[in-house]
C-alpha cells in the first residue's frame, strides 16, 4: 500500500472493530492495526490521537449498529413483543460482534462523545420500548438497570462458555425474557 495506506479515522475505526470481533477489543492495538494497513504505528497517529480513541471509536460505531438492529427490530411493535424484539437484536448482535459487544461495555468519558447521538438514542430506543410498562422514576432507572444486567450478564456467560446444563440457552433466554416481561407488567 501506499505511504498512508488511504488511511481515514473511518478506515481506521473499521479496521479496529474488525479486529476487535476477532481478537477482542483488549487485544486491538496500533501495532496490530498498522500492520494490517501495512505501515508504521506512526501514520496511524497522524489521524488518531491515541489507542484509547480508537476503542471509544469502535464503541460508538458499535453502539450506532446495535442502536440500528434494535429499531429495526421494535418498529411497530409494544410490550412483550418489543422486548423480546429488543432483547433478540441485542443478544444476536453481541454474539454476531463479540468484540464490537464488549467495546459497548467499556467505561467512556462523556467528553469523547459530545459529536455524536449514539448513547442518546440508546436511552430513546429503550425508553421507547419501556414506555408499555408505564414506568415512572425511580422505577424505570431501576428496570432498566435490571434488563442491561440481565441481558450483559446472559451474554457474557453464553460467551464465555458457561452453560453447560444439557437445557438449550435458547430456550432459557426465552423463558427469562418472557419471565422479566412479566415482573414489569406488575412492577408496582
Amino acid at each position: 500500500m501506499g505511504a498512508h495506506a488511504g488511511l481515514t479515522v473511518d478506515r481506521i475505526t473499521r479496521a479496529a472493530a474488525e479486529l476487535a470481533d476477532q481478537v477482542g477489543i483488549d487485544k486491538v492495538t496500533a501495532s496490530a492495526l498498522a500492520r494490517g494497513f501495512g505501515v508504521k504505528d506512526a501514520s496511524l497517529y497522524s489521524h488518531v490521537k491515541s489507542l484509547r480513541e480508537i476503542r471509544t471509536r469502535v464503541a460508538l460505531l458499535a453502539t450506532e449498529e446495535v442502536n440500528d438492529r434494535i429499531a429495526g427490530a421494535v418498529a411497530g411493535r409494544s410490550g412483550a413483543d418489543a422486548l423480546t424484539a429488543f432483547a433478540d437484536a441485542y443478544r444476536g448482535y453481541a454474539q454476531q460482534h463479540p468484540g464490537r459487544y464488549a467495546a459497548t461495555q467499556l467505561r467512556l468519558d462523556p467528553a469523547d462523545f459530545t459529536d455524536t447521538d449514539a448513547l442518546a438514542r440508546t436511552v430513546e430506543l429503550t425508553g421507547a420500548m419501556m414506555r408499555h410498562y408505564r414506568l415512572d422514576e425511580p422505577h424505570l432507572t431501576d428496570a432498566v438497570r435490571l434488563l442491561r444486567s440481565t441481558f450483559h450478564g446472559f451474554i457474557a456467560i453464553e460467551a464465555n462458555g458457561g452453560f453447560h446444563h444439557p437445557r438449550s440457552a435458547d430456550d432459557s433466554w426465552r423463558r427469562i425474557v418472557s419471565g422479566l416481561h412479566q415482573l414489569l407488567e406488575n412492577w408496582a
